[in-house]
């Protein structure tokens, strides 16, 4: 796979899931108004409560990642991947920080 396919696959994995949250998820929470309610939904049963802790887990990682590459090897501006993987959530912030590394990279020489 080309690297212009790669950074394109995975940002439109990204903007996919933005624009799915975007159409589930925000029009119950208008309606709800219930920020709250609407994270302890994600632990309604044992099956929500997997994937939620899942997905919780799998932000922090990114996070100690981009913290960790910040200073390793000075990839910078990944931090917008922090209040992305909040807000919409971990796949784009996870996208949108692969491609910034993968730029960053490239540019030194490290592709």
């Amino acid at each position: 796979m080309s690297k212009t396919m790669f950074e394109a696959s995975v940002l439109l994995v990204g903007a996919a899931f933005t624009i799915a949250f975007g159409v589930i998820v925000v029009p119950a929470l208008i309606e709800s108004g219930d920020i709250v309610g609407a994270f302890e939904a994600g632990f309604v049963n044992p099956f929500a409560s997997g994937y939620s802790l899942d997905t919780i887990l799998c932000a922090v990682i990114l996070m100690i990642w981009v913290l960790y590459e910040r200073s390793a090897l000075g990839i910078r501006h990944g931090w917008i991947a922090i209040p992305l993987s909040l807000i919409p959530g971990v796949a784009p912030a996870f996208a949108v920080y692969l491609v910034i590394r993968s730029r960053q990279l490239s540019a030194r020489g490290g592709d």
